[in-house]
């Protein structure tokens, strides 16, 4: 049976958060992972008016219950979010939940007569993003480097740029990597099992900040542990989180993020509404990452940058293939992805440096691409059995294991979002800038690089350092 990667996701996802209750969404469909029994609304007259209606529907409705309905969350925050119980959380499966969609469909008509939305989901944010990674880290040798290749810069304390990654943190030995000497923040935490394997998306955090300081030396990056162990956080928790990313050092010249969700909407996530509002009268650039789920729905907050009131704020990045020339299969796409950047087998910092580390590979390859494309992509190789893929199946086969030494192969948008950011933190370098902002619109504007994702021609981000690899066409299947 081919691996579900969705469900499996689910699952390490609902681990990592025992007190709530999650689902999939929207209805039938798995596009997103939401809390069950719960909505939002903006704090004040419209949170009032949401849990007055709500109350007001499940009254005359079948088989929902009006006294459930009541706030779970203080009347304000600095988020701007109120959140409203609306159903019983422990009632019903993972395949949906009938209050929550009573409760959006309740608000319909004022949302028409108000003429913006004032409900949502509260969905999860997640740097498995759609709940569907490029692929799961390869060891990779430490003689070959990285790739990107570290940028021959120096580092001047006095014009480094800043760069805030919100992740998942760092690993425990990133302080013995010299390309990250001038990489600080939180650690990770727990970072194997009770096994000594390494848990699933430890180092993606570390990952991340090894592209940026290869492509822009001249950074100071500091890395947050914003996310759980799984990578993941609710949206009615996650703009206060980037507040309080911000506020202990101030906002940095450049935010690279690298998870989010799609919602099933034009109009962005009510949950980082407050936060965004206040990174439009900043000067910070919101570096984010497009998604991994071949898509082109959009996916927040990477899409603010195709909304008039952010477009200068926010660069958001899908992922090149290889070779540089396509994009990758997994890589969202459409007009609200900006640029594109190298994201499949990149080579960076992960852990293992003081000692090997073990990694038990938790999705199975499949047989093909799961998105139809026909050459050899991170779907399908390196070829390797998942210990989450094989759970319950009749034949159930182990899941490999292997060993990680320092470096690692990786692919994903997580990763060429940071590419993207660090082209931008070079250039201000180069430039002598100080305005993020400003950089990415010249970098952008002078850019010459291009490449084809799904037929169209788009601008592309290839750092000097970059090595393209070759890609494998597939003969067709009999």
């Amino acid at each position: 049976m081919a691996p579900q990667r969705f469900h499996e996701q689910f699952d390490q996802i609902q681990r990592s958060m025992p007190d709530v209750s999650l689902a999939l969404g929207p209805d039938d469909a798995a596009e997103f992972i939401y809390e069950k029994g719960v909505v939002l609304a903006r704090d004040g007259e419209e949170a009032r008016l949401v849990e007055d209606t709500v109350r007001g529907h499940f009254t005359e409705a079948t088989g929902l219950t009006a006294d459930h309905v009541r706030r779970v969350s203080p009347e304000t925050n600095r988020s701007g979010i109120t959140r409203i119980q609306v159903g019983d959380p422990g009632h019903g499966d993972r395949r949906g939940d009938r209050a929550v969609a009573h409760a959006l469909r309740a608000m319909r008509e004022h949302e028409g007569r108000a003429q913006h939305r004032l409900v949502s989901r509260n969905h999860v944010v997640s740097i498995a993003v759609n709940s569907c990674p490029g692929d799961e880290p390869v060891p990779a040798p430490l003689t070959q480097g990285t790739n990107p290749a570290a940028a021959q810069a120096g580092h001047d304390a006095d014009t480094a740029v800043g760069v805030l990654v919100v992740d998942n943190g760092l690993t425990h030995d990133h302080g013995m990597v010299p390309l990250l000497a001038h990489v600080e923040g939180d650690l990770h935490g727990t970072e194997t099992d009770d096994q000594g394997n390494l848990l699933q998306y430890v180092g993606h955090g570390t990952f991340i900040a090894g592209l940026l300081a290869a492509v822009a030396p001249n950074t100071n990056v500091t890395v947050r542990n914003t996310l759980n162990d799984a990578g993941a956080i609710l949206e009615s928790e996650f703009g206060q989180r980037l507040f309080d990313a911000v506020d202990e050092h101030g906002w940095p010249d450049v935010i690279s993020l690298s998870a989010g969700t799609s919602n099933g909407r034009a109009d962005g996530l009510l949950g980082v509404e407050s936060f965004m509002q206040e990174l439009r009268t900043q000067r910070t650039l919101l570096v984010a990452a497009a998604g991994n789920n071949a898509s082109a729905t959009p996916f927040w907050p990477a899409a603010y940058a195709s909304l008039p009131d952010y477009s200068d704020a926010v660069l958001s990045v899908g992922a090149l293939r290889s070779d540089g020339e396509y994009g990758a299969c997994f890589s969202n796409h459409g007009s609200w992805v900006n640029v594109y950047a190298p994201g499949e087998r990149l080579t960076s910092a992960l852990t293992g440096f003081d000692a090997p580390v073990p990694y038990v590979y938790q999705h199975s390859t499949y047989d093909a691409c799961r998105f139809g494309f026909t050459y050899a992509c991170t779907c399908q190789y390196p070829r390797h059995t998942g210990a989450l893929s094989e759970a319950g199946t009749p034949t159930s086969v182990k899941a490999d294991q292997v060993m990680f030494e320092g470096y690692a192969h990786w692919s994903g948008t997580s990763f060429s979002a940071p590419v993207a950011a660090g082209m931008v933190a070079a250039y201000m370098t180069a430039n002598k800038m100080s305005d993020a902002r400003a950089a990415r619109k010249q970098l952008l504007a002078h850019n010459t690089g291009f490449a084809e994702v799904r037929g169209a021609h788009v601008p592309a981000l290839r750092p000097a350092g970059w090595r393209p690899g070759p890609v494998v066409q597939l003969a067709p299947r009999a």
